[in-house]
């Protein structure tokens, strides 16, 4: 592997630190960022997350999460001032690498010239997420890290209140959904609900109408339910492949099907929850 060389004395803004060993210690949040099953055991147990990209990093910030640290390759150091000044200002490292150190240390090629190692926040309570809310969006096992994030990005534009994911959601934090969510999982409140699905009883008990969107010969359509939507909400949404599980569908108070035509019986998971919150957003 050929390298970058190492900059002049003074070329890097105050506080960088030139980075030429891949592996070392210090830099262990940013080793294999591509073995999913690897990084979804350590973030958590180190308490961190990762923010790719200036845009999404900025989202995290501007939600009042904390870096932990930078990793930027040379020539996106310059570009963005504000983020090496927020760094400092938190006493987190900023770490500069040539790209080919960069890419043996995460595992891909960092195309877009930044990456943040962040303080994974402390779950939040359901009462606080729900609280007020009137359309509630709930993942239930979806495995997908790329629908997860979509999804998100369809409750922040459409209406969507606060997220719910289940026990065995993929990781909202996770890279690649919070990238595909271009950050939105900063914006909207989500929490798990365990158990599940025995917490279709906890929200109805808080007042929430559960849908669940699912196939079924007793289902109603999404336009029924838009023509009289509840005050509040729940729509539920089924991992990729088999769908809910048929207790949660025994669960909900009404079963929702999106009418298909061309043959096909359904949308991919993040289509479907698009369509769903832009169907029943509330119209005051």
């Amino acid at each position: 592997m050929v390298q970058e060389p190492r900059p002049a004395p003074g070329a890097l803004p105050p506080g960088c630190t030139w980075v030429e060993d891949p592996h070392a210690e210090h830099l262990r949040d940013y080793f294999s960022l591509t073995d999913v099953a690897l990084r979804r055991v350590v973030e958590p147990e180190r308490g961190l997350f990762m923010a790719e990209s200036d845009k999404v990093i900025r989202r995290a910030l501007a939600a009042g999460h904390r870096l932990r640290s930078l990793l930027m390759t040379p020539r996106w150091v310059e570009e963005w001032p504000d983020l090496l000044a927020r760094a400092h200002e938190q006493g987190a490292p900023v770490y500069v690498a040539a790209p080919q150190v960069a890419e043996a240390m995460t595992g891909f090629h960092l195309h877009r010239g930044v990456l943040a190692a962040m303080q994974r926040p402390a779950p939040l309570p359901l009462e606080r997420v729900l609280a007020g809310a009137r359309r509630v969006a709930v993942l239930e096992d979806i495995v997908d890290h790329t629908n997860v994030g979509a999804a998100f990005r369809s409750a922040a534009a459409l209406g969507v209140d606060a997220v719910l994911v289940t026990p065995r959601c993929a990781d909202p934090l996770y890279r690649r959904a919070v990238r595909v969510s271009m950050g939105t999982v900063f914006q909207v409140p989500w929490t798990r609900i365990d158990p599940w699905p025995a917490g279709v009883a906890t929200l109805r008990g808080m007042g929430f109408t559960v849908a669940a969107l699912a196939l079924a010969d007793d289902a109603v359509t999404l336009e029924d339910l838009e023509r009289e939507p509840p005050e509040r909400l729940a729509l539920v949404l089924g991992t990729e492949g088999d769908g809910l599980s048929r207790s949660t569908v025994q669960a909900a108070d009404v079963v929702v099907r999106i009418p298909m035509g061309g043959g096909v019986d359904s949308l991919n998971v993040a289509a479907a929850s698009a369509v769903a919150f832009w169907a029943v957003r509330p119209r005051s």
